[in-house]
């Protein structure tokens, strides 16, 4: 079947942004991905509704079976879901949700420290993002809800944990596929005078959003900086509405499930540590697998390289679901309330697997539609080199939101950052690669067809647009912040006055946040 390449208009930012605008405009996210969907589907095929139809199918079949082969990626963070949801349910059945949270009431005595429990929790597990969003707010759920903070808050907890820490950790799925990639970038440019982790750690201080939406996330925890449609939600929380109830019940809830009063905490400890020490093992042996495959030699950063993620979590997961209902059948629950518990827990995933496969969907016509190479071309014009590293971080946080994907804006701009560089400035060519990196994980915080952004209110059990429009304003005052920082290191070539620009405004920002909350 032969589409149409778009890669030179803009025209190809159509799509994303019409289903963007729906999204948040209607708050409806299926229906909004799906006229996007469409849209892109009659662009890529000139508009002739059979083709375009044809087109479409094999796009959705692509999300199963690709390449004569199925698709396992697909396949295994859908059942990921699915085993996480059951898993969740019957620690919900078992008690020991309940007895978590009151556990955790005599020791956390406040909703600052519940908050800045999930931060930590957010920061210590940092082995891959969808991991870190689901599996932390599973556990911090009940503890949050004790304390009355907002299924909005959490969500944001989450997902500002998430990216910003895989990003800057090494031994991460993130962090092995930026090692790998960049890798490969200055090999190919003859730059690489040192090993690649080291040249990734000496990124770290660069990446001014990471760094900055870690620290206003723990001033927002601490101080309590609600504002905007944030400010909202935390109002209706303390009334008890912890979500938007007008919009039903969100993905990943067990509200109605009845808890027994023999839970220990042993009961949800157990199953989320095997749950997270399996997965980090199937991911090193998995990469091991590989590495031997190729006849290399083992090391652990070259193992996460090549580790597969998808299949990891997803093993990860059916050791902690065994766990978790051995425990459960020695409590000797009701073996109809452990069917029921399962079968709601992975029904309890399915809103969000539906918007997972429309996201799946619009990435794959997006990717067709070239919208990424179109955002990219945009960085070739005349534009002064000093302003280079602002410009690329605005450029890559614009395509990783329309895009929905931080690696895909990843691969696409940090080839293009280098050899800018190269050809202009190769001492500038760390900074040029960081701020793509900064601004790949703002636009994936931005998006609403990111699938991070997606997993993070499913683990936070949250309405995802609700999700969306309460992250917004903290992550565009870094992303304001981040600009400035990127500039005056571009004018300066100087990484310190750019963390020390971006330091004396983050501290101004939430000086005046503080007081604006302090009138409200």
């Amino acid at each position: 079947m032969t589409v149409l390449s778009y890669a030179d208009s803009a025209l190809s930012l159509l799509p994303p942004v019409v289903a963007i605008l729906l999204a948040v405009i209607t708050r409806r996210v299926l229906i909004s991905l799906g006229v996007g969907i469409i849209l892109g589907c009659l662009l890529l095929n000139d508009f002739a509704p059979l083709t375009s139809a044809s087109y479409l199918a094999n796009k959705v079949g692509a999300l199963v079976w690709v390449d004569g082969a199925l698709n396992h990626w697909n396949l295994y963070i859908l059942g990921f879901l699915v085993v996480l949801g059951m898993i969740t349910a019957l620690i919900t059945v078992s008690g020991a949700a309940r007895a978590f949270a009151d556990w955790a009431r005599i020791r956390i005595r406040c909703k600052r420290d519940a908050k800045l429990l999930t931060v930590f929790l957010g920061c210590v597990v940092f082995i891959d993002d969808y991991f870190n969003s689901l599996v932390v707010g599973s556990v911090c759920r009940p503890l949050t809800d004790r304390y009355y903070i907002s299924r909005a808050k959490l969500a944001y907890l989450l997902d500002s944990t998430a990216a910003p820490v895989c990003v800057i950790s090494p031994v991460s799925s993130w962090g092995a596929y930026i090692i790998a990639l960049i890798g490969g970038i200055l090999t190919a440019h003859g730059v690489a005078d040192s090993g690649h982790l080291s040249i990734f750690l000496q990124m770290v201080p660069m990446n001014f959003y990471a760094i900055f939406a870690l620290l206003l996330l723990i001033c927002v925890a601490v101080f309590g900086l609600d504002v905007g449609p944030m400010r909202r939600h935390e109002q209706l929380a303390q009334k008890g509405q912890l979500w938007d109830e007008s919009k039903g019940t969100p993905p990943g809830a067990n509200a109605d499930l009845p808890e027994a009063d023999t839970g220990k905490v042993l009961g949800l400890f157990l199953p989320i540590g095997t749950l997270v020490m399996a997965t980090i093992y199937f991911m090193i042996s998995s990469g091991a697998a590989k590495l031997a495959e190729n006849n290399q030699a083992f090391d652990l950063i070259r193992a996460f390289e090549n580790t597969s993620v998808s299949s990891s979590l997803f093993y990860g997961a059916c050791i902690g679901f065994v766990v978790t209902l051995v425990g459960v059948l020695l409590q000797k629950i009701d073996k109809g309330l452990i069917v029921k518990g399962m079968t709601q827990g992975a029904l309890s995933m399915l809103p969000a697997i539906y918007i997972l496969l429309f996201a799946w969907t619009i990435a794959g016509v997006i990717g067709q539609l070239e919208t990424g190479k179109y955002m990219a071309s945009l960085a070739s014009g005349n534009i002064p080199f000093a302003l280079l590293p602002a410009v690329m971080f605005i450029l890559a946080g614009l395509t990783a939101f329309a895009t929905g994907t931080s690696w895909g804006t990843f691969s696409i701009m940090l080839p293009i950052a280098a050899d800018m560089a190269m050809g202009s400035h190769v001492g500038m060519m760390l900074p040029m690669l960081a701020s793509v990196l900064a601004g790949a994980v703002f636009g994936d915080h931005c998006s609403p067809i990111s699938d991070t952004t997606i997993l993070s209110s499913t683990g936070a059990s949250c309405h995802h647009i609700d999700h969306v429009v309460t992250q917004l304003p903290y992550a565009l005052i870094v992303a304001v912040i981040s600009v400035a920082g990127y500039t005056v290191l571009g004018f300066t070539s100087s990484v310190w006055a750019g963390l020390a620009t971006c330091s004396v405004l983050f501290v101004l920002s939430v000086i005046a946040l503080k007081i604006k909350v302090g009138r409200n």
